[in-house]
């Protein structure tokens, strides 16, 4: 998946190191003495001995599985277990009869299961649970793919289809549509195919690659993205990363700045129990041409949803890249701290730091974890980058940073951006309002869907100004710190605060994600502009009469239920008609009285 069907890499390799066919193109360059000997020839002789290894072997791969309902079970087990053997304790020393000891229990179980179910992502209504967060809109669409976009320029092209340039033909927006030809996929890669959408569709973060929609038909699959530049591509064009070396502009600063936004990433990531397992430069992308632009992760097609109390063992990879435990089949999510090591080794010298005549050579010396700084290239590299290198390099990974620790590393510390949170941005959220269920859920629609990079990039700085911990979160103490830089008041900042997040924490987590946090710190008139709320209005009334039906708003948001589509007429349809006239959908937006 991701960069994977842009290239000739026809690779279905499950229980083995992920090759590409042609080295030329996954590998940087080395310099003359160090160059492998797959870019020498022999090529293709590597790539059929390392298939025929795994020809063999059992065609597995790992399903990201959605283990919420187990895990809040253990919770509530560890919780009455943990709870049980106090209640001796507390008796004794509150005072207390049995029967207040119990209800005391009883009391505490209930707090703590509640706590627990707020992270399940959903707002409730008249006693139904609808669920309403940043996977929400990202549904397989009805009809064909055709209808929706226009097709443009191909972008790339690979094994399993091609990557075109498309244009929305409602919002004018551009995207990247990755199409996969059915024909071309054996069951297995179908499989992750829909574990990583399923992945994907669920995070939330400015350095991750953003998935749309998602359309089928008899011959393809299509995945709808943002459009993007690969990061690889980008700074290649026959010098590679040796140019890197000559440009005077790319400093330490530069690759901290990088490095670090893959790091926000992947800390991301790791919060969500999500590894990735493939981090490398051709799965790290530009949203644009722009020397500003921001970088984001893509490719999901190895990650998984791991358990902290048990080890990894797929062999799953690439051979400059992969992880020395990885090759043990033995590993936690710290595989993917060790392909950032080598990701900044090679922005700060052109080259990796295992190299070899053969990929057994390659993967021999990435077991030891044995790599030296030449003198020649890492004179110029200040010391704390070295060492941080080294920190990210540990072959021990009980040793090696974690994404969180290696964010607060005093050289990536130095090149960090400014923490002063812009007041203008922080005034926007406190002026936010969204009473109705309906609201919130075209505002966020809005946000997620129908922005654009350029317009949502400053308040993706201010959002990693505030978010103090790195994890792609705002918590409520977070929240508290900004506002203190402009209201000295600690009782009115923790009240304004409260209010906030009552307000924009639609999906009830108790945290801010960042389309939450986009959707109220936008300037009010600027998202609901007479445009896009006509666009907006469009999409939901799809066959095009002039109002939005039950149907219509479900095909794009999902089962409602009578109950919370008869709030939403409550709130909105001032005729009693059953159903949305543009005129309703206008006055509901603009916060106008029916």
């Amino acid at each position: 998946m991701g960069s994977k069907c842009c290239r000739d890499d026809n690779i279905q390799i499950k229980d083995e190191i992920l090759t590409a066919q042609n080295p030329d193109v996954t590998a940087p360059p080395i310099p003359e003495n160090k160059k492998s000997l797959s870019q020498q020839g022999s090529k293709q002789s590597q790539v059929e001995d390392l298939q025929a290894q795994t020809e063999n072997k059992q065609k597995e791969y790992d399903m990201a599985i959605d283990e919420q309902e187990l895990k809040q079970e253990k919770a509530v087990d560890s919780v009455i277990q943990e709870q049980t053997s106090k209640v001796p304790e507390i008796v004794q020393t509150q005072n207390m009869t049995i029967e207040q000891s119990n209800q005391y229990f009883v009391d505490i179980v209930k707090n703590e299961v509640q706590s627990q179910n707020q992270t399940d992502n959903c707002v409730k209504s008249q006693g139904r649970v609808f669920k309403f967060g940043v996977e929400t809109f990202v549904k397989e669409k009805e009809g064909l793919i055709g209808t929706h976009y226009n097709f443009g320029k191909v972008l790339g092209q690979g094994a399993f289809g091609k990557v075109w340039k498309a244009t929305n033909k409602t919002t004018g927006l551009v995207r990247a549509i990755k199409q996969i030809k059915k024909s071309s996929i054996i069951k297995e890669e179908e499989s992750r195919l829909f574990s990583e959408m399923n992945i994907l569709k669920n995070l939330d973060h400015p350095h991750i690659v953003k998935l749309f929609e998602l359309f089928q038909d008899e011959n393809n699959y299509y995945l709808v993205t943002e459009q993007f530049i690969e990061l690889y591509r980008y700074l290649s064009g026959g010098e590679l990363f040796d140019r890197i070396k000559k440009m005077s502009s790319f400093s330490e600063s530069i690759a901290a700045d990088y490095i670090r936004q893959i790091l926000l990433a992947t800390a991301h990531c790791h919060e969500q129990q999500i590894v990735h397992r493939d981090l490398k430069p051709e799965n790290i992308i530009f949203i644009s041409e722009d020397p500003k632009s921001q970088l984001k992760v893509i490719d999901f097609g190895t990650s998984r949803k791991f358990d902290n109390q048990k080890a990894m063992s797929k062999r799953l990879g690439t051979p400059y890249y992969i992880a020395p435990e990885v090759l043990g089949h033995s590993y936690t999510e710290k595989c993917d701290i060790w392909s950032c090591g080598v990701i900044l080794y090679i922005l700060l010298c052109g080259y990796p730091p295992f190299v070899g005549k053969t990929e057994n050579q390659i993967l021999e010396r990435v077991k030891t974890g044995k790599f030296t700084f030449d003198p020649e290239d890492w004179d110029p590299i200040s010391k704390e980058a070295k060492a941080f290198i080294t920190k990210l390099l540990r072959v021990d990974a009980s040793k090696r940073l974690s994404a969180k620790q290696a964010l607060e590393d005093p050289w990536l510390v130095k090149y960090a951006p400014s923490t002063q949170v812009n007041r203008k941005v922080l005034d926007n959220i406190r002026q936010f309002q969204a009473q109705t269920v309906l609201k919130q859920a075209l505002m966020s629609y809005m946000i997620t869907q129908m922005s654009t990079q350029k317009e949502i990039q400053e308040l993706q700085k201010e959002f990693q100004r505030l978010d103090i911990n790195n994890d792609g979160f705002l918590s409520k103490d977070e929240f508290l710190k900004g506002y203190l830089q402009i209201q000295n008041d600690l009782k009115l900042a923790q009240e304004e605060v409260e209010k906030i997040l009552e307000m924009i924490d639609i999906n009830r987590s108790g945290l801010i994600d960042f389309s939450e946090f986009c959707m109220a710190a936008m300037n009010q008139e600027k998202l609901l502009s007479v445009q896009r709320v006509e666009q907006a209005f469009k999409i939901f009334d799809q066959n095009g009469d002039g109002f939005i039906s039950k149907k219509e708003l479900e095909a794009v948001m999902g089962d409602l239920g009578d109950d919370i589509w008869n709030q939403i007429l409550t709130d909105c349809d001032n005729n009693g008609d059953g159903q949305i006239s543009y005129e309703e959908f206008v006055k509901m937006l603009k916060n106008k009285k029916l």
